[in-house]
């Protein structure tokens, strides 16, 4: 299937501003793009790309004083698959796990573990290891948080979200993330593209997603606890501990945000152009 998808968004800057942002597809999928995926600034302005430390499609601007639109609009092939489902996924001991997977069972800025232990082996420590542990896990974040769009708070911790019992996509993953790396299973952030494809549509504003990803049976599997159903097109921007790691924008400096829209929507069978033209 394909994916027509993107974004514009707009910031205002009082001073020349200098910005990182991970808005392109991760490498992992450059190779489903079916058609150029250019960043359009307004007015133009130079850019430069490069890979952050988790690998992630960093591009680096500086924003001039005033208004800077940010733009992109393209073409994904995706597989029309939901999320993998595996039972069977064993849980690695934390002595034979990969060193590049050990990051992702520390403490990070958003998932503050130091507080949330004592709460989650209670919760989880009779269940199953392994793919049954984090389901489980998965289950209680999505009954213990309400979803309300209207309450996103950029500060807001994973034991902040167990508290207040109310967040967005990002504070559902960061708790999940934080109760699996309290039980000893390695989590990471994931941001990206989902949209209600095969599914209802819902009357929430579109935005970028967060779900997580977990290490089991020796690779990643993809886990998402607002939602609590495998999905159908998932497209990856960024991967890192927390959403810090996958900050769509972070400026140096005072940048406004004056508009945001994002766009993801299956397409019709056709040519490439033919979608493209139809756009």
């Amino acid at each position: 299937m394909l994916i027509k998808t993107g974004y514009d968004i707009t910031f205002e800057t009082d001073a020349a501003t200098p910005m990182s942002l991970l808005l392109s597809v991760h490498p992992s999928r450059q190779g489903d793009l079916r058609s150029p995926e250019t960043i359009r600034f307004d007015p133009p302005i130079p850019q430069r790309q490069t890979l952050d430390a988790f690998g992630n499609v960093c591009t680096r601007i500086v924003a001039p004083a005033g208004r800077l639109s940010i733009s992109a609009d393209f073409l994904v092939a995706d597989s029309g698959l939901p999320d993998t489902i595996a039972p069977e996924a064993a849980q690695v001991p934390v002595e034979v796990l990969p060193d590049e997977v050990m990051l992702y069972l520390m403490a990070s800025r958003y998932c503050d573990t130091d507080k949330l232990g004592e709460i989650a082996w209670p919760l989880f420590g009779e269940t199953p290891e392994g793919w049954a542990r984090v389901q489980a896990i998965v289950d209680y974040v999505h009954t213990r948080i309400r979803f309300d769009y209207q309450q996103a708070d950029a500060t807001r911790s994973a034991f902040d979200g167990y508290q207040q019992q109310v967040g967005v996509c990002r504070d559902f993953a960061h708790l999940a993330i934080a109760f699996c790396r309290c039980m000893n299973i390695p989590a990471r952030y994931c941001t990206g593209y989902l949209g209600d494809i095969g599914v209802p549509p819902v009357p929430d504003p579109m935005d970028f997603s967060a779900w997580f990803e977990v290490y089991l049976g020796g690779r990643w599997y993809t886990f998402d606890a607002r939602h609590n159903t495998p999905r159908i097109g998932r497209i990856v921007m960024a991967r890192g501990r927390d959403a810090t790691d996958c900050a769509i924008s972070t400026s140096f400096g005072t940048a406004r945000l004056i508009t945001f829209a994002v766009h993801t929507d299956a397409v019709a069978d056709g040519t490439t152009a033919d979608l493209m033209q139809a756009a």
